[in-house]
């Protein structure tokens, strides 16, 4: 297999998602990529790993950006009132 740098576009079809989320990654997230005049290129390999990593799992980030910190004690319990 060729190592070549990906676009966008490329990148999209081999994660299964939609531009926005590319961008939004790259600007909050941090995704591993590579600005060359005005395109955006990826490592796969690079990219492969960042997701491994967990970074791009939306439920462990919050609307802020942060790291979500999830309070489950009691979840599933009816309130006493």
């Amino acid at each position: 297999m060729e190592d070549r740098w990906l676009s966008v576009d490329e990148i999209v079809d081999h994660l299964g998602i939609k531009r926005d989320t590319v961008y939004k990654w790259i600007r909050e997230r941090r995704m591993p990529g590579h600005k060359i005049g005005r395109l955006w290129k990826f490592d796969r390999k690079e990219v492969d790993a960042w997701v491994k990593s967990g970074v791009a799992d939306d439920s462990r980030i919050d609307d802020s950006g942060k790291p979500a910190c999830r309070d489950t004690r009691g979840a599933g319990r009816a309130e006493k009132q």
